[in-house]
């Protein structure tokens, strides 16, 4: 795993966004994307270059159950909103959560054959507090594909803020699993802020452990993990930019 330590999140999402661009200058079409805070800020250099999406297919890593994605909290929206509506590619998938209402299960079916079709060349990740991969939580089998995610008390507590009750919030997912990740030929993951160093930390150096679903990551052949130097304070090696 290649670690790039940077001063903040803006020149660390300007790095992340320099290896896609590369990527894609070297041949790579199939883009692997990510939502929530952590992405923003890459998708706004995104925006802002000359790149052309228009022969690129993304694919994203979930959605929530029952949200439309016209739903201004659905990642259908978010991606819209942060990088489709200026940078739309040639085609963009991301699962269903409409139909996963009645058939989850073939929702992730549907969604598996998909990436089957379309092989990820380049996996933008985000990692969560406590070593998630998008709702991959702890527990979550190494060799798991899309599929349901029942979220947990606290995801949903948290989500609340952006409905107007608790009643409104999803409480399921749909999820590429940890195999679909791995199935990436190349992986970036970016954590920034003090709140991701000890899950930054587990990450690289920790054991490789399904309580920890980011440290399967220590595996893969061609990894880059992007920290400001915040969520790089418990990491036990320097590492240079």
């Amino acid at each position: 795993m290649k670690v790039i330590i940077s001063s903040d999140k803006t020149s660390g999402s300007k790095k992340g966004f320099a290896i896609f661009k590369n990527s894609i200058a070297n041949g790579s079409k199939v883009i692997g994307l990510a939502t929530g805070s952590t992405p923003v800020t890459l998708y706004q250099e995104w925006t802002e270059s000359n790149l052309d999406n228009s022969n690129l297919i993304s694919i994203n890593l979930d959605e929530y159950v029952g949200l439309t994605p016209d739903n201004d909290q659905s990642y259908h929206y978010f991606m819209q909103k942060n990088l489709f509506a200026k940078k739309p590619f040639k085609h963009s998938y991301i699962p269903d959560g409409i139909k996963a209402i009645k058939d989850p299960e073939g929702t992730a079916a549907d969604y598996n054959k998909i990436i089957a079709e379309n092989p990820i060349d380049i996996q933008l990740l985000g990692l969560g507090q406590n070593g998630h991969i998008a709702f991959n939580e702890p527990g979550t089998p190494f060799d798991s594909v899309t599929h349901e995610v029942q979220l947990t008390e606290n995801t949903i507590k948290a989500n609340s803020r952006f409905f107007n009750n608790i009643d409104e919030v999803p409480k399921s997912a749909i999820c590429m699993g940890i195999a679909n990740i791995m199935s990436a030929k190349e992986i970036v993951i970016m954590a920034f802020g003090d709140n991701k160093a000890e899950a930054v930390q587990k990450m690289v150096e920790g054991p490789v452990t399904e309580e920890v679903p980011a440290s399967i990551l220590q595996k893969h052949e061609n990894v880059t993990l992007i920290v400001d130097q915040a969520a790089a304070s418990k990491l036990s090696t320097n590492y240079n930019d």
